[in-house]
């Protein structure tokens, strides 16, 4: 199931070159253009907002400086905006009825409303669509997308064309939501009702569970590609000319430009899965509408394996998505209303309206492509591949100019309409389909999937499991009584606890087992934060526990001094051994606890140096997972191309941001604060954390001091920073007086000291009263992080 935007009418030109600055607020130029008085408007307090109906906003902060780090963005979903804060969502959810919950969902998906008829009477395959465009938007590069929050309701993905009508979906939806209230997550039933939506139509599904948690405001920091106003293309014609007192620099101003040549739709940018911006896959028409079923099969290669599926996952997902339902193309673009966010207060959060007929029905519109691929759209079987494999395909176009595909042979089997009894209606193929038999590998799998139905029915129902789940990460996370039992390489899977954990006398001897190695505290806090900060929020992987720190790839990343490192497991190796071998011989101890611990005794032993005694949490229970249970190839996407933390920087990778924005993008990954972030570079710079034991940052003269050095240097005027060279990446501190460099400091270094929110946190701990605040909150946060993975523990 691919289903696209208004293909043909809003995607032929080419945009790519052109990179929307999405935090801006590009409307205010065509507002100011648009109005015949814009001096008259009355000012609303809140921001600058000008009153006057839907007209826009007055430039903002982010307007004037373009160029400033967008720090807030690590204070989203604050407590403050969830009315159900502090309630337990899985206490909740488990006491739910989940039978009777099932019930109420197949009931309602069988009884068409008036407001909003069913096709065929079912609402089943509708409801498919939006579990699937919910879920679709992960990608695999920084774990952002999918369902796991409900962000398919809110700015921007809530107005993407491509999810023309899901707004209906979720509205149909609400009877249920309203039902079980909080018990029942929005992200949670959105996917549960496409699992029932299979079920009613004969599908066995191979499992299901609970446990997402909604989000209550928009994600405002995702790079979703080249974003356009509003749901619908940038308007170019502002580029170039100017508007009213306006000069086209304002304009560009709020654009970033894409330097070098266009890129090519088999060419990604990072960390981007879906081709163009506000698809949730790829064009259904081919790569700019083309109709080149060889370009679309690259496309969707290419973008299927950046959410994280193979070839025979896409084949699968893209035939048993297509076995149901039709797609809707009746009514032209042009007629059809603004998306969601842009749609009039009386339409209550409801977008796209349309004004032919019943706006319905048969009168629906939402990718343009118009028909159903199966003659029996809302029954589990074959016919899809049959048809795709029997027939030769002919390109047409819909009733309203989409590229679309029909069977050359007139004895072809017809599909029943949707709406209109007795009417029977030519199958339909998108491109997209077209793709999956000229390619030959894909081809191959058709094949397969053809003369094989109960593998293929075995690999579509594993694949929609994974693309449901993909975000959720380990099972530890799961609720519910369909959780499926197996463990599959994709969860990243880590074995149970299954012996007695050390308690806390043990603690101490192995902490001074390890402080008395001879290892040093730089490669222990290297260790322990090599293993924990790969973690990413996003979809809850990476982390220290499992100890892949010792496995491929992750053992092997450049980032994390491999040969350092070995020699730190090799150390902790023996002392586990000793301690398992010794008077302990009925306690074992995980080397994932023992990489942690050893960091936290680290941090002990330098916070001590630097004259604060401190003792660091530390919360036994990992355990240590295996290579076979390793999925390399996946695992390495989690590999940092930039790490800030660790002063970090591919240069083989091309960037188009500065490296204090991808810091920022790392530090919101690991859910941290302005402060936290703050507090945990400071300490990591004095502990002589950089990867390569480079001296950039590094502001103090005692090393292996948990000292407040890093912010009292950084905080005085008595040096001045000159950039090395003119493209700024690094920099000398030199003497005031006598013009001598003292320390060398990079753009992730000196950020905290330029931006105005950082630099009023570190002179918090630069102050005379800084250090013991300084080494209370590094702890706290250190210990934040390496407890970041562990759902066996947590209740959340």
């Amino acid at each position: 199931m691919i289903p696209g935007n208004f293909i043909t009418l809003l995607i032929k030109k080419d945009y790519t070159d052109l990179l929307h600055n999405f935090y801006s607020q590009p409307n205010y130029f065509y507002f100011m253009n648009n109005i015949e008085n814009p001096e008259d408007l009355a000012k609303c307090p809140f921001r600058g907002t000008r009153v006057g109906g839907a007209i826009g906003t007055s430039p903002q902060i982010d307007d004037w400086w373009p160029n400033r780090l967008q720090v807030e963005l690590l204070h989203q979903e604050q407590p403050v905006a969830n009315p159900l804060s502090g309630e337990n969502y899985k206490e909740a959810f488990n006491k739910i009825d989940y039978e009777n919950l099932k019930k109420d969902i197949k009931e309602l998906l069988v009884n068409s409303q008036e407001w909003w008829p069913a096709d065929y009477n079912n609402y089943g395959p509708q409801m498919i669509r939006m579990a699937w465009h919910s879920a679709g938007t992960y990608r695999i590069a920084d774990g952002r997308g999918g369902a796991s929050q409900g962000m398919q309701r809110f700015a921007p993905i809530n107005s993407w064309w491509d999810n023309g009508n899901t707004d209906k979906s979720r509205r149909l939806i609400w009877p249920i939501k309203k039902k079980y209230g909080a018990a029942l997550s929005w992200a949670d039933l959105i996917i549960l009702t496409g699992n029932c939506s299979l079920e009613i139509m004969g599908f066995p599904t191979f499992g299901y569970a609970g446990g997402r948690r909604d989000a209550w405001e928009p994600d405002r920091s995702t790079y979703w590609g080249p974003e356009f106003w509003e749901g619908k293309p940038y308007d170019q014609s502002l580029a170039g000319q100017e508007r009213k007192g306006h000069p086209d620099e304002m304009v560009k101003a709020n654009l970033r430009w894409i330097g070098g040549p266009k890129e090519k739709y088999h060419d990604l940018e990072n960390p981007l899965a879906a081709t163009h911006q506000a698809l949730i896959y790829v064009n259904p028409e081919g790569p700019e509408g083309n109709g080149d079923p060889q370009d679309s099969a690259r496309n969707i290669r290419e973008s299927f394996k950046r959410m994280a599926m193979d070839d025979e996952e896409t084949v699968a997902l893209i035939a048993g998505g297509h076995a149901f339902g039709k797609s809707h193309g009746m009514v032209s673009a042009d007629k059809i209303g603004a998306a969601p966010e842009a749609a009039p207060i009386h339409a209550q959060g409801l977008g796209w309206n349309n004004p032919v007929g019943s706006g319905n029905g048969i009168n629906t519109m939402t990718n343009g492509i118009e028909g159903s691929w199966i003659p029996n759209p809302t029954k589990w079987d074959n016919d899809y591949l049959t048809n795709l494999l029997k027939f030769e395909w002919k390109k047409i176009e819909s009733p309203v100019g989409a590229i679309q595909w029909t069977p050359t042979d007139p004895n072809a089997p017809k599909t029943p309409d949707a709406h209109l009894d007795g009417l029977l209606n030519n199958l339909m193929m998108m491109t997209s389909d077209i793709a999956l038999k000229v390619d030959p590998d894909y081809k191959v799998i058709c094949e397969r999937f053809l003369n094989d139905f109960d593998y293929f029915t075995e690999t579509f129902s594993k694949a929609w499991y994974k693309l449901k789940h993909r975000d959720m990460g380990p099972k530890d996370r799961y609720l519910g009584p369909e959780v499926a039992k197996e463990d599959l390489i994709w969860q990243d899977p880590i074995p149970k606890l299954n012996h007695d954990l050390i308690d806390s006398n043990d603690i101490v001897r192995l902490k001074s087992d390890i402080l008395n190695s001879g290892l040093s505290i730089s490669a222990l806090v290297s260790a322990a934060w090599s293993a924990a900060s790969i973690y990413r929020d996003t979809d809850k992987r990476g982390g220290a526990n499992g100890a892949r720190l010792a496995l491929d790839p992750q053992n092997n990343w450049e980032i994390n001094r491999p040969e350092e490192l070995n020699n730190v497991l090799e150390t902790l190796k023996n002392i586990q051994n000793d301690f398992q071998n010794g008077e302990n011989s009925n306690k074992k101890v995980s080397l994932a606890d023992l990489i942690v611990l050893g960091g936290c005794a680290a941090v002990e032993k330098a916070a001590n140096n630097a004259g604060v005694e401190i003792e660091v949490p530390f919360t036994s229970g990992r355990m240590d997972t295996t290579q076979e249970l390793t999925d390399a190839e996946s695992f390495d996407w989690l590999k940092p191309v930039s790490d800030g933390f660790k002063n970090y920087h591919n240069d083989k990778v091309g960037y188009r941001v500065p490296p204090e924005r991808i810091f920022l993008d790392r530090a919101q990954l690991l859910t941290l604060t302005a402060p936290e972030w703050t507090v945990l570079v400071g300490g990591l710079r004095v502990l002589d954390q950089n990867y390569d034991h480079s001296k950039h940052g590094m502001f103090t003269e005692n090393t292996e001091h948990l000292s407040n050095d890093f912010f009292k240097v950084l905080t005085s005027m008595d040096y001045v920073w000159v950039p090395q060279s003119s493209d700024e990446i690094l920099f000398n501190l030199n003497d005031r007086k006598s013009g001598a460099t003292k320390y060398t400091a990079t753009r992730c270094d000196l950020i905290f000291g330029s931006n105005a929110q950082l630099r009023n946190i570190a002179e918090v701990y630069a102050a005379d009263d800084g250090q013991k605040r300084f080494v209370k909150d590094f702890v706290s946060v250190w210990d934040k992080v390496m407890m970041l993975d562990r759902y066996d523990v947590k209740d959340e």
